[in-house]
């Protein structure tokens, strides 16, 4: 128990924590014990205790304190906690600018203690094109001069206006499950670059509880006062809908803003903005608005227009998401109080973590329920790649001498029958190799709900717990894995999604990168633009392969390190 003490004249405040480290929700007791002053002796007793103990909870006028005032007080005792580790890059080789507000967003700063060292570095010249990028999004971002101009035009209909102000706009609609949310954020990022557009972002009903601003001075924020009507109900049908727009063979004059919709199960003709070198149509077109589910950035790479820009930004081909994901990606301080409390309570002290994500596919609505298959296929993983030690049974654990190695199971899915079964084995039977394995699982929600703001919360909360692991296992066709395994720079275990319900051999497979897939990219070359001819575009480049998990889609790697792994 933590107590913190609040004295007046008359009486003590004595607070007892009860919260779970995950969810912080408040439901601490509070007691007023009244009396007489406490002696002198009472009093240095009662401050020496108090001077010894981590300050856990602040108060402030004989409350709680909000969730922004308990991480500042986290903010205040990172140095101390961590004085033992060598000194961290805070801003991530130049990622990050230094000097915005670190109570404001705990996360942007302090997130590199909670990780390795970045894997792969930013270049020179990425940095330099993201201090553009913000520039831009500043000149010509909500609030500024340009953009009500441009907020004008749109809502009177004005259809061609040429990038007046030298300002273009790309609007990402959210859509899916967050997992799907977060990697199309990502892709329309790099396009945003790769097209000189500012990015704004829809903000649906939880995007302002779940991310920072990432550029500085202004907002990624879709106004709610955006001019277009109905653009959340834009589809492949629509009249502005790139691929219509292709067929009919219009220019851009006659539309005063074209629709971008680029998911899993897309039109080919939609696709082919993918081949759009945006100096034929697009960029004549200040109002872009993108659908997504995925991650799209890969088939920027097959686009010859864009090639050498991306080369000058990523020269390793698989760190794309990586690199990214930590320039504009940083969770709200609610959201970084449930990963550093769990992170703190339950893996900091292990000498390694594993992650383990389960995702088992169900139909829409429906409870998912256990499937024994799935916990034998997490096993047999586990096993082969010596991931977890195997148990002995009836035999005591000997009298140890010295302390045993811990390794620290972080679980995370909808159901919480995986990781009881597979605690249960480590509590009824010792290891093989006397490690004492713990196992954890944050939430189990039971079904996925989209646009839920503590839903989402929690979901994103375990993306990045599970980037903060040593090495991971992940489902197949998982976006929400993809993410995990991402943020952190590792190459994950797959285990491929199965046909049937039977058990698959091998178990799981070692990812060729740690990029995550592009579950519906283009099919044809961006040279010839045809969209009747199916190809498969994973060996059209060397830095693209297809996915581990999903033959018919596409993942950036590095061609020298893939050639070793093969």
């Amino acid at each position: 128990m933590d107590t913190k003490c609040g004295m007046d004249e008359q009486s003590w405040l004595v607070i007892e924590e009860q919260a779970s480290p995950f969810t912080g929700k408040k439901t601490n007791k509070a007691s007023v014990v009244k009396g007489r002053r406490w002696s002198s002796l009472a009093n240095a007793v009662m401050v020496a205790l108090i001077m010894t103990m981590p300050p856990i909870l602040l108060m402030l006028g004989g409350h709680l304190s909000t969730p922004a005032v308990w991480i500042k007080s986290t903010v205040s005792e990172l140095g101390t906690r961590r004085v033992a580790e060598p000194k961290k890059d805070v801003l991530l080789g130049g990622l990050l600018l230094p000097g915005i507000d670190e109570q404001s967003c705990a996360s942007r700063y302090q997130s590199v203690h909670y990780r390795k060292n970045m894997t792969r570095s930013p270049t020179p010249y990425l940095i330099k094109r993201l201090r553009e990028q913000e520039a831009l999004q500043r000149r010509c971002g909500p609030g500024t001069e340009p953009y009500r101009r441009a907020s004008e035009r749109l809502r009177s209909g004005q259809k061609f206006a040429d990038t007046i102000d030298g300002c273009g706009y790309l609007v990402l609609l959210s859509y899916q499950g967050l997992g799907n949310r977060i990697l199309a954020m990502a892709s329309a990022f790099l396009y945003a670059m790769l097209t000189n557009r500012v990015l704004l972002v829809d903000r649906g009903k939880t995007l302002g509880d779940l991310f920072c601003e990432p550029f500085p001075g202004t907002t990624w924020l879709l106004p709610l006062d955006f001019p277009l009507r109905g653009y959340n109900d834009l589809g492949e049908s629509a009249a502005e809908s790139y691929g219509n727009v292709s067929l009919r063979g219009e220019t851009a004059s006659k539309h005063r803003f074209v629709y971008i919709h680029l998911e899993h199960d897309a039109a080919p003709a939609n696709r082919l903005v993918y081949c759009d070198d945006h100096r034929e149509f697009l960029h004549r077109v200040q109002w872009v608005v993108m659908r997504s589910d995925g991650y799209i950035a890969p088939g920027f790479f097959l686009n010859p227009a864009y090639q050498e820009e991306l080369r000058k930004m990523f020269p390793r081909r698989d760190s794309v998401f990586y690199i990214l994901s930590r320039y504009l990606l940083h969770p709200t301080n609610d959201v970084w109080g449930m990963v550093t409390r769990f992170y703190d309570a339950y893996l900091k002290d292990a000498d390694e973590r594993l992650g383990i994500q389960v995702r088992v596919f169900f139909d829409a609505g429906v409870q998912p329920r256990p499937l024994p298959h799935i916990l034998e296929r997490i096993l047999a993983c586990t096993k082969q790649e010596n991931l977890l030690p195997g148990v002995v049974n009836n035999v005591p654990s000997p009298m140890k001498t010295k302390k045993a190695r811990s390794k620290a199971v972080l679980m995370t899915g909808l159901n919480t029958w995986y990781h009881d079964s597979i605690r249960e084995m480590y509590w009824r039977s010792a290891s093989a190799d006397g490690e004492v394995v713990s196992v954890h699982q944050p939430s189990h929600e039971g079904l996925q709900h989209f646009f839920r703001s503590v839903h989402d919360q929690k979901a994103l909360a375990e993306m990045y717990l599970l980037s903060m692991t040593d090495k991971i296992v992940t489902s197949g066709w998982s976006t929400f894995g993809y993410v995990g395994t991402a943020l952190g720079g590792l190459t994950p275990y797959i285990m491929v999604k199965p046909d049937n319900q039977e058990s698959t051999d091998p178990p799981c497979t070692r990812a060729m990168s740690m990029e995550p897939c592009s579950q519906g990219p283009p099919y044809f070359e961006c040279t010839k633009k045809q969209i009747d001819n199916i190809i498969n575009t994973g060996n059209l480049v060397p830095h693209l392969r297809s996915c581990e998990d999903m033959s018919w889609g596409i993942k950036l790697t590095d061609p020298e390190v893939t050639e070793k792994h093969d």
